[in-house]
């Protein structure tokens, strides 16, 4: 198995999106795209309560206005009960480093927020950031992803963690073997367009090398269908 799809030294990871029929998972403009159901979004919070943390992507956070908490106060007490923290920590990815402190997720101190982003990262980013979250800054064009998850891993003890976007972020990851499951959410919508993306970006952009799934859960509720596969790792 090539060093990259193992998991001596990082987190498990899964991944959660929900999609139209025709695989879409936002608009063209990449604008938010409410298209699920609410027993969806109670599935998203419930995929994250196992997690030590939380990854996505500056974009994705700020389109979607994210806080990256976790509500349910049920299943904040079974984490307590597990010996975790309250809430998962919070991994934000950003390569540009252009990430803006006046974001929701910095307004909530729930649960500790991690950065990586690169030393493209402007001065005054990281001087507004800095007592905000921890900064892990990569000398690199790109954050280096198995080093992020093996950062997780030896640095804050994460042993598990979900990414919840975006398309660029679970296609880095899956075309380096980091992805070990994978949530998908089927919903009744069709939305079309060559410019709406899918979970691996725009379609026609090709992956490396096709990636095989084998299916391990299925439940129909009303009109969606929640399905959760694990990935086939990557060989030589």
């Amino acid at each position: 198995m090539a060093r990259s799809a193992s998991r001596a030294n990082r987190p498990f990871v899964t991944a959660n999106f929900a999609v139209t029929w025709d695989g879409r998972i936002s608009t063209r403009n990449s604008t938010p795209a409410d298209f699920s159901s609410k027993r969806d979004k109670r599935r998203l919070v419930e995929i994250r309560a196992p997690c030590d943390a939380i990854l996505a992507g500056a974009r994705t956070i700020a389109a979607d206005n994210m806080s990256m908490g976790l509500p349910n106060e049920v299943l904040r007490a079974e984490r307590v009960a597990r010996g975790q923290p309250p809430y998962p920590t919070r991994v934000l990815l950003t390569n540009s480093g252009r990430i803006a402190p006046t974001l929701r997720v910095f307004e909530k101190d729930f649960s500790p927020i991690v950065i990586f982003s690169t030393t493209k990262m402007p001065a005054r980013f990281r001087a507004a950031l800095a007592g905000k979250a921890d900064l892990w800054l990569h000398d690199s064009p790109s954050v280096n992803l198995l080093a992020l998850l093996e950062t997780l891993r030896g640095e804050y003890g994460v042993k598990r963690l979900v990414c919840e976007g975006g398309a660029q972020i679970f296609r880095a990851l899956l075309t380096a073997g980091l992805i070990d499951e994978l949530h998908l959410t089927l919903c009744p919508r069709i939305f079309g367009g060559v410019q709406a993306p899918t979970i691996t970006g725009v379609p026609g952009a090709f992956l490396p090398r096709s990636v095989q799934l084998s299916l391990r859960d299925m439940e129909v509720f009303e009109n969606e269908c929640f399905l959760r596969y694990r990935v086939a790792p990557i060989t030589p």
